[in-house]
């Protein structure tokens, strides 16, 4: 594999680090026909050098063997699903929950490193002029502005090209292939270290085509140009899991929101995901020395304010957690593993359970697809294999629509035969497993 390679495979999540190991300064990243970032190379950018820190290359160390690397002597515990870790939590932070996606705990981690200089700066995803990107930050009494989720492609190539010129040390957050992406520099590189001493891992359902804001803008009523997008906005009176989308419209100010529930299923369906996030099998940032997803999970889904899985890999992580407790300003549960399996269960379903097949359709298909580990290959019924086939048909049907309609109306009738088929057998499915508990039936 190459860079060139896993571009042309639609393997590329746009993390950037690859950018910064171009001898030649050549690449640069540009946005795809489907609404992703990608490298655009030079005739004469050192592909051979490139790939080294690219997250999906085959060539690369995976999660297990970077994680006796960078976590097995900073962390207590290991668990085959979710990496090394320190402690399992569950929770919120009482200061930053209400404007915080999920529990505010990652606004309260954020402000902890500044505030106890263990950082100097954050590496992280912010609005600038109305749109977002990855900027350093350094303000922490304005902590509160870095505080919502954001489902918009970033890259993060500029943190290599800037870092040698940053005073101090940086703090960096993302997505599982993006901290993979950040061990790797440190690996090849292992002066960064000390540069980036903590990173935080932003659990992750799949980077989405900066076409599923433009189709959440305009399911809103929105059809002009927009700005200020926040993806999450809470309704402390009911469940987590009823929220809303909102934007601004440019040219009158006008707020449009929708009700996310009346959309259907944006995640399982797998609209506007990048096909790379198919071949990725770390669902709980194994790799970050904390990582914070949202809590599906009885009791804590009940809540509109939302609450966080914390996963504290290394012994520093733990202790910043414990502080909060300490002073009070985080309310926290512990939890048994089985219980954090249980949040991500869909994605692991997906991910893990699925990762095989996906392997297979693209072999089939003339596709190149990253190695794996050995232990998350399984196989499956021939019902879940076929859900996996249409998830994919959807996935890329989605892309394909939207890239030729540009309009909700349109796009929402030719998806319908896609997502029709696809619920079809996911219900078909679900019914089946509720007969085989019921009876003690496997479904096979």
């Amino acid at each position: 594999m190459n860079i060139e390679s896993i571009v042309k495979n639609n393997l590329c999540t746009g993390c950037g680090a690859c950018i910064s190991e171009d001898t030649n300064k050549q690449a640069k990243m540009i946005w795809d026909e489907n609404g992703f970032l990608i490298p655009q190379l030079g005739p004469n950018s050192t592909q051979e050098k490139m790939i080294i820190v690219c997250p999906f290359a085959t060539q690369q160390k995976n999660e297990d063997e970077l994680g006796v690397v960078f976590l097995k002597d900073r962390a207590k515990n290991y668990n085959s699903k979710l990496g090394y870790y320190t402690n399992l939590y569950a929770g919120y932070a009482k200061k930053f929950r209400e404007t915080s996606s999920s529990g505010g705990i990652a606004t309260f981690v954020f402000k902890k490193l500044l505030e106890e200089k263990i950082v100097d700066h954050l590496f992280i995803v912010k609005e600038k002029n109305g749109e977002y990107s990855y900027q350093f930050f350094s303000d922490f009494k304005n902590i509160t502005k870095i505080s919502k989720t954001r489902y918009v492609p970033v890259t993060m190539a500029e943190l290599f090209e800037k870092i040698a010129t940053i005073d101090g040390k940086v703090a960096v957050s993302g997505v599982a292939c993006f901290v993979k992406a950040v061990r790797l520099k440190q690996y090849y590189y292992p002066e960064l270290k000390d540069k980036i001493p903590f990173v935080v891992g932003i659990i992750c359902g799949g980077l989405k085509s900066k076409y599923y804001t433009d189709f959440l803008a305009q399911s809103a009523g929105c059809f002009s140009e927009y700005e200020h997008a926040e993806y999450r906005v809470k309704n402390k009176d009911s469940s987590a899991l009823n929220y809303k989308f909102s934007c601004i419209e440019k040219n009158n100010n006008k707020i449009h929101m929708v009700e996310m529930k009346t959309l259907g299923d944006m995640w399982g369906t797998g609209l506007f995901k990048s096909n790379a996030c198919d071949f990725c099998d770390d669902v709980v940032t194994e790799l970050a020395d904390i990582s914070l997803g949202d809590a599906w999970i009885d009791p804590y889904d009940k809540s509109g304010l939302g609450n966080s899985i914390i996963i504290t890999r290394s012994l520093l992580a733990d202790k910043i957690i414990k502080s909060g407790l300490d002073e009070s300003d985080l309310v926290l549960d512990k939890l048994q593993e089985n219980k954090v399996l249980q949040s991500q269960q869909g994605s692991f379903n997906h991910r893990h359970n699925g990762l095989k097949t996906r392997m297979k359709l693209a072999h089939i298909n003339g596709k190149l697809f990253p190695k794996k580990r050995e232990k998350i290959l399984i196989d499956q019924s021939f019902l879940l294999n076929k859900i996996q086939i249409l998830r994919a048909k959807t996935r890329s049907n989605s892309l394909y629509f939207w890239k030729i309609t540009k309009n909700v109306g349109l796009f929402n009738e030719k998806m319908k035969s896609s997502l029709v088929k696809l619920k079809i057998f996911t219900l078909i499915n679900s019914y089946l497993n509720k007969y085989s508990d019921k009876f003690g039936v496997k479904n096979k």
